[in-house]
Parts: structure tokens; sequence; C-alpha cells
């Protein structure tokens, strides 16, 4: 008990004399984790309209007059031809485009079908998608209400057309922000990136300036110097939690729903998972620089992309589904999210917590036994 100690002591007193690591590992993720959470915002409140009227008329009008009333779709621009709407979407003044037809009032009032175009800027998907949804609301709004105005028009006032009036609810999120859905993944992110890439480059760095050798003719035996290496960055990830937490509850001002207590335990099971794959990383790399690739670009780029961070799993090909299920943060993913948002306990979260913890022990004992071999 008194090496791993001393072995603690040696790596803060190692830590403390490169305070630009200190930094690094504390401050930056809670800055990154504020900065993206102001940044990141995939959500959609102003779609630019430019409106190409070629009928003028009061039926036109109130159409026009509904998109404006909306509050989402600021009129940037109104032309006479159609070929006048191209530059507007060529420069990216405007997202959509609402083409009013000729005799679209004559055919209104003579009851025939009328073909509105819409033409809507692809090239940002979500945006394009979420403008269009806009527009058909509307648009399906001033449609009923001409039919309505049909009925009553002809006799039927006591008589109504059937209408299906949905009354959504929507829960953990009533207000659909895209920052109370991305901003608990961050700190997934984060998490991962802390803890393995310093870990990994922490050890490596040993190697390089000849103390690992130091280390190896000494009595300690080789647990104990996992221990001492790995112990350090658990702290450490620890108080980034506590810190994440605080940052993302107190300035971002995202509730935790759930339990606390509950959210940290599973954090740190983890950073177990995490550590293990930075000591793995540390026994493939002979460099600071091969650590540092390593990590980034068989660790974090893809555990980011497929873990469900960003893109949904559902929507990913088959085999990609199936790989994601081997990567320990689409588990936590999950974690924190249904505490964050959803609220639920251990008797809900225990198969992905029990993931978590297998992918601990596996990871932890194989790169164990491969760094005792090094160390050998």
């Amino acid at each position: 008990m008194r090496t791993l100690l001393h072995m603690l002591r040696k790596e803060f007193l190692q830590l403390r004399r490169d305070p630009r690591i200190v930094q690094l590992i504390l401050i930056g993720p809670i800055a990154q984790l504020l900065l993206f959470g102001y940044a990141i915002n995939m959500d959609v409140n102003t779609v630019p309209v430019v409106v190409c009227d070629m009928d003028h008329s009061i039926e036109s009008h109130d159409l026009i007059a509904r998109f404006s009333n909306s509050g989402y779709f600021p009129i940037v621009g109104y032309v006479d031809k159609l070929s006048d709407v191209d530059p507007y979407i060529d420069r990216s003044k405007a997202s959509l485009a609402l083409i009013i037809p000729e005799n679209f009032g004559r055919d209104i009032k003579r009851n025939a079908s009328v073909p509105l175009p819409v033409i809507v800027d692809g090239s940002e998907s979500n945006s394009a998608s979420v403008g269009l949804n806009y527009a058909g609301a509307i648009i399906a709004g001033y449609s009923q209400n001409i039919l309505v105005q049909n009925f009553s028009r002809r006799g039927f006032g006591g008589l109504h057309p059937i209408q299906v009036i949905p009354e959504v609810r929507v829960w953990y999120n009533p207000e659909l922000k895209s920052r109370n859905f991305l901003v608990p993944g961050i700190l997934g992110t984060l998490l991962l990136q802390a803890t393995v890439l310093l870990t990994a480059l922490a050890i490596v760095k040993e190697k390089e300036s000849g103390t690992m050798e130091q280390l190896i003719v000494t009595p300690i035996k080789p647990y104990q110097i996992i221990i001492g290496k790995l112990a350090p960055f658990f702290i450490i990830g620890a108080i980034d939690i506590v810190l994440a937490i605080a940052g993302t509850t107190i300035v971002l001002g995202i509730p935790v729903r759930g339990s606390i207590w509950l959210l940290g335990g599973l954090s740190l099971l983890f950073i177990m998972t995490t550590l293990g794959l930075g000591l793995f990383v540390s026994t493939v790399s002979q460099t600071q620089q091969q650590a540092m690739m390593t990590t980034i670009f068989f660790l974090i780029m893809p555990m980011n992309f497929l873990s469900g961070f960003i893109f949904p799993i559902e929507n990913m090909p088959k085999i990609i589904q199936y790989v994601t299920y081997l990567l320990p943060l689409r588990y936590f993913f999950e974690i924190i999210r249904d505490v964050f948002l959803r609220g639920v306990g251990f008797d809900v979260l225990w198969p992905q917590a029990l993931a978590l913890f297998i992918f601990g022990v596996c990871i932890l004992t194989l790169a164990s036994l491969r760094f005792r071999k090094k160390l050998a």
C-alpha cells in the first residue's frame, strides 16, 4: 500500500510540474462543453422565403400573409418571374421559394385543384426538410380553410367536414431544443478524449524520457505501476464529471431529471473503460505522436460518429448497427441522455451498466496483460 501511495504522489508531482497538462485536463473539457453547448444548435427557427406571385389576387395575398405571420418564414423578396428566383437561392439569401401561379385565385373560386410549386434549397438537408414540413402545414391549413368556406357558401353551414385534429404532447423535451439532446452527449465525448488521450500520452511520454525503464528496474510490481499510472487520471476524470455536470446544469440550464449519484457512478464505470483503452494504446505506441494519432483515428472519431452522438443509429446500415454494440460510448450515451432527459433509474439502465462493466473488465484486463508483457 505504501508503494502505491508513493506512486500516486510521484504521478501528481509530475502533473504539477507541467501546468499545461493540468489546464488541458481540467479547464479544456469544461471550456469545450460550454462553447459547444452554446454554439451547437440544430434547431430551425427561421426559413428565409422569396415569393414569386404571378397572380396578385386576394387569395394569393392571403396565402402569403399566412407564411409571413407564422414567424418561421421571413420574406426576403418579391419577384414576378420564376427566373428571378434563382439569384436568391444561389446567393443563399433565401432557403425556400413560394411560387404562386397565374389564375391561382380564379381556380380556387372554381373549386379546381391548384398546383402550388415550392422550391427549397436542399444543400442543407436538415433545414430543407424542416422548412418543407412547416410550409406543408401552412398550405394544408390554408386548403382546409378553403374547404370550410366552400361548405358554408353552398348552404351547408350546419355541416362541417370531418376533421382529425392531432393533440401532440412532447415528453422529456417539450420545447424540442436540439441543445438538450446534444449537450449531454458532449459530456461523453469529452470524457473519452480527456481520459483515453491523456492516459496514453502520459505513459508513452515516460517511455520516451526513459523514466519507464527506471521504474522497471525498481522492486515495484507491474500491477502497482499500472494502478499508479491509472489512478491519477481516474481521479481527474471524476473531477471532470463533477465540473461538467455543474456547467451543464448551472450555466447551460439543462437540468438532470434523474439521479445525479446514478449518473456519477455510471460515469466512473465508463472512465474505467476509457482508462483501459488509453493503457492499451500506450502499449502499441512508441511515441506520443503515434499515441495521439492512434487514439484520434481509431478510437475517438469512430466512437463519436457511430455511437449515436449526432447520427441516429437506427438510420445506419444494419451491419454498422451491429458494429455499434462493440463501442462503449454507445451505452454511455444512452445512460446520460436517459438520466438527463427522461429521469430513469437503474432499473431501466442496468443493461447499459452491465455492458459498460463487461467492457471495462475485459479492456482493462487485456491492456494490463499486454502492459505487463511490455514491462517484462
